[in-house]
């Protein structure tokens, strides 16, 4: 039993991340569909007993491991298994990283949650928010964006979204109720805002153990009240509420983590394995179109939570680590996941990757430029259809990628190396490819010759014939100054040129 230390009484637990994970797959139970209703708000009076567990993982594999805070630091296990100590101070960072690490990734190690709620579908009024903290925080929306449409199939989930400069995490659960007003089911979401999604993944257990809890005992709010006391975000004066970039005295051995920060969101298969695995050769296709700053819109029906992933990967495909590239060009901003009400929001969106779960939204091709179903991926715009195509160059990158893979599971299961894992392993490979690339764009842009041939291209990584559309449309994006000379395939002596 832990002792009890200063700190918010109801907070000093000590989470084990459950011996076994499953999946929960889909499990109709109503008819009703949550997503529809009066989006009012109302907040019963608070109750006063303590959090009770949930032992079952979310949809889609996933199992995040809350932050642990306790007098006496218990030895921590990273997501892959492996016990790493803490830090001098007892305090929990990044799972899985050493002592070194953590300190280096410090300035990201702070509480900043803005606000926690409990989201409930009323048979009457649809979805609405029930309670939560502080009772000022403007949530409008927020019942739709935590209760995907078409969650009432299913029996949990755990849902990304993006909440103007807020981020969000929300754990939903469905539990059959032998009530004629309620239906037969009971449907309810608990979920946080913060100013940056790189460690809500910390408190997606906690969240899931509440959200049993609110469906066990409704109106009994004590734990989050206690859990907002403890980690409400103290934001600057004036700010806007948005985590900036990693400061440039953390980069280094650790520009990975720092320019695309890690979300731990899933088991130790990991979401970038998954996201392989799922798309394959198309992974070549969506990094082009993130490298273009596209908008992506990803559809597929509830649970959304591993879609989630699929809208982080894409985001990691972007990377690039050169200083001062890519600073005229939009932020290729997560959206996670998005509905209706979003639609506002994305008219005025440049470049983003989201996900939905209502199809609706393949009918406003005003709002993406590339739309994908399950694993097929396309786009209504004609200028992008040729991106569309995998070519040499494109199925060589695989094939490199899936060796490195193989390489790494062979040393982790062979050698029991545990220094690397997937996660990097990918968002190494795409950063070191597009810093080949602009690597390259530059000194040719900056030679008294600024002509671009094929011979770059073959060592950018590119094909000269199948790239040569992208390579145009990314120095337009980039605003890259060279002369692109590629020879006609039809007629060797002829080239033709194009001043960027």
């Amino acid at each position: 039993m832990v002792e009890q230390s200063d700190r918010a009484p109801l907070l000093d637990w000590e989470e084990v991340p459950p011996a076994e994970l499953a999946t929960a797959g889909p499990s109709p139970v109503r008819e009703e569909d949550p997503s529809a209703g009066d989006p009012s708000h109302r907040r019963p009076p608070s109750g006063d007993s303590a959090g009770v567990g949930w032992g079952s993982a979310l949809g889609g594999g996933a199992a995040g491991v809350t932050a642990v805070r306790s007098t006496a630091p218990p030895e921590r296990v990273g997501p892959e298994g492996d016990a790493s100590a803490t830090d001098e101070e007892g305090d929990c960072a990044f799972l899985g990283l050493s002592v070194k690490d953590r300190r280096i990734t410090e300035w990201e190690e702070k509480d900043q949650i803005v606000a926690v709620f409990v989201v409930t579908f009323d048979t009457r009024s649809g979805n609405m928010v029930e309670w939560c903290l502080p009772e000022d925080v403007n949530l409008d929306g927020v019942e739709f964006k935590s209760m995907a449409s078409g969650s009432h199939r299913i029996a949990n989930d755990f849902i990304y979204f993006r909440k103007g400069s807020y981020f969000g995490l929300a754990c939903f659960a469905n539990m059959p109720v032998d009530s004629e007003l309620e239906r037969g089911a009971r449907m309810k979401s608990v979920g946080i805002l913060s100013p940056s999604y790189t460690l809500l993944y910390r408190y997606m257990h906690f969240l899931e153990n509440q959200v049993r809890h609110q469906l066990q005992c409704p109106g009994q709010y004590s734990p989050l009240e206690a859990f907002y006391e403890d980690k409400k975000a103290v934001l600057p004066p004036g700010g806007n509420g948005l985590v900036t970039a990693c400061p440039t005295s953390t980069l280094g051995s650790m520009v990975n983590r720092c320019m695309h920060p890690e979300m731990k969101i899933t088991h130790p298969a990991g979401c970038m394995s998954q996201f392989i695995r799922f798309f394959g050769e198309q992974i070549m296709v969506l990094w082009k179109f993130a490298l273009l700053r596209k908008r992506i819109l990803i559809f597929s029906p509830p649970p959304v939570g591993v879609v989630c992933y699929r809208v982080y990967c894409c985001c990691c495909l972007a990377n690039v680590s050169i200083p001062g590239m890519g600073i005229s060009v939009p932020e290729f901003r997560p959206f996670f996941y998005i509905n209706v009400a979003d639609i506002t929001a994305l008219e005025t969106e440049l470049s983003y990757v989201a996900c939905t779960t209502e199809k609706i939204f393949e009918e406003k091709k005003e709002l993406y430029d590339v739309y994908i179903d399950n694993q097929n991926v396309k786009t209504h715009r004609e200028s992008l259809q040729p991106l569309l195509r995998i070519n040499s160059a494109d199925r060589e990158k695989y094939r490199k990628l899936s060796e490195q893979r193989q390489l790494l599971l062979y040393s982790q299961e062979v050698d029991e190396d545990c220094t690397s894992n997937e996660e990097d392993l990918f968002i190494v490979f795409f950063m070191e490819q597009n810093n080949r690339i602009f690597q390259t764009l530059s000194e040719v842009a900056g030679s008294a010759d600024p002509t671009l041939t094929a011979d770059h291209m073959r060592a950018m990584g590119l094909d000269p014939q199948g790239d040569r559309g992208f390579l145009v449309d990314l120095l337009e994006v980039y605003g890259i100054d060279v002369m692109l000379v590629i020879d006609n395939p039809c007629c060797p002596q002829q080239c033709f040129g194009e001043q960027m």
